[in-house]
């Protein structure tokens, strides 16, 4: 018994981070970058460094948030972010010429899931989930704590929030793995809906280890998730997943299959891979894809409708750096014969191994143009088309 005591409490001192880092890879230096909780000043933020095909435009749209992450447009054209360490969610107003940033709420636990409905914000913390009624109208609105009955698991590892109303007028929420890889509990590694109220809790897809970005398709209604792959399992595996929800039940494979179909060495059992739903796309090794969405505007070329966008913010667990893009995937409706191109580029010097920006959510403005909230800078940029 005391060595059992011994090695749970070995395990529970290592970052969570580094569980199920092999022995081989004692001394890596590898580790998640800090992430920067301070303005940053528009003459820091290198615009002009932004590539993107021809004919398209990057601009600095708002800045002075520290963390940004997750956007939602409420009815009458307010932005709201979340984040996660600093603890805030922003609302930003465009003035036409400006924008001003204030902050809604801050000292939350992670309050990265942000979405709005019904003329309501919610705010969703690892904790807590809260809404904002009329908050455009009333910027003092006292919230409505919904916690309870939400009935949230406690882990924080993973369980900052990615939250977006469906077709279905519920709220989807993910819960991901506490953990880099291990067998979770029954109530992580999922992604579940509610009603508004957090009443009627369905758990809709399983096997599913971090996903921080979804969408549904304009036509089918299906839902499409992003997925971020394990850590120490190599340079280039596994990569990062774009998903389809063909139906209400499906398993992913986290934590026994990984990708297009590869066993994890450390957790397994036989046939790891039978009756897993394999990803329409991989999004590239340790990319961390984040933010997607279809895009539906009338703005951009036509070969761009109906693709996918995805923020991808960049890797940690990688000597050779990969992301801190916007990537766009171009593929029919049941999933097959996607193809995966970088669009927003150059918040990463490959030959320095540098990187000035990670990428990290995105968001289509009534227009057609895209807004891309930029977490390194706590900046927001609007990618527009012109001819």
């Amino acid at each position: 018994m005391t060595i059992l005591v011994a090695v749970v409490a070995a395990l529970t001192a290592q970052p969570i981070w580094q569980q199920g880092r092999p022995p081989g890879m004692a001394d890596s230096k590898q580790a998640p970058f800090p992430p920067k909780l301070t303005e940053t000043a528009p003459a820091d933020i290198p615009v002009e460094k932004i590539q993107l095909p021809a004919g398209f435009h990057a601009e600095l749209w708002a800045h002075g948030l520290p963390g940004a992450r997750a956007m939602a447009r409420g009815a009458k054209g307010k932005i709201y972010l979340g984040t996660r360490q600093i603890g805030r969610v922003y609302e930003v107003t465009d003035h036409g010429g400006e924008r001003t940033v204030r902050t809604v709420v801050e000292k939350l636990l992670q309050p990265a899931g942000v979405a709005f409905a019904g003329g309501s914000l919610y705010v969703a913390a690892i904790d807590k989930v809260l809404r904002y009624d009329r908050i455009e109208d009333k910027p003092d609105v006292a919230p409505v704590d919904l916690t309870r009955a939400f009935n949230l698991p406690p882990q924080q590892h993973h369980n900052w929030k990615y939250i977006a109303f469906g077709p279905d007028q519920k709220l989807y929420v993910p819960f991901g793995a506490p953990c880099n890889i291990c067998e979770p509990p029954e109530e992580y590694a999922q992604i579940r809906r509610y009603n508004r109220d957090g009443s009627g809790m369905e758990v809709i897809a399983r096997g599913i280890r971090n996903s921080l970005g979804f969408d549904w398709h304009p036509t089918t209604h299906e839902l499409w998730f992003t997925d971020n792959g394990r850590d120490w399992m190599g340079e280039d595996a596994p990569e990062d997943e774009l998903n389809r929800v063909s139906k209400p039940g499906l398993n992913f494979g986290f934590p026994y299959c990984h990708a297009e179909g590869i066993p994890d060495p450390q957790v397994k059992k036989d046939a790891p891979c039978n009756g897993v739903t394999l990803p329409v796309a991989l999004l590239g090794p340790h990319a961390a894809a984040l933010g997607m969405i279809f895009y539906t505007g009338k703005m951009f070329p036509a070969a761009y409708r109906d693709s996918i966008f995805v923020g991808r913010k960049g890797s940690w667990n990688r000597n050779k750096l990969f992301g801190f893009d916007v990537a766009n995937v171009t593929v029919e409706a049941d999933g097959k014969n996607a193809k995966v191109t970088p669009f927003m580029t150059g918040f990463l010097d490959p030959q320095e191994n540098k990187f000035w920006g990670r990428p990290a959510y995105v968001l289509q403005m009534p227009d057609g143009a895209l807004l891309v909230s930029d977490e390194q800078n706590g900046a927001i940029y609007r990618v527009s088309y012109r001819k």
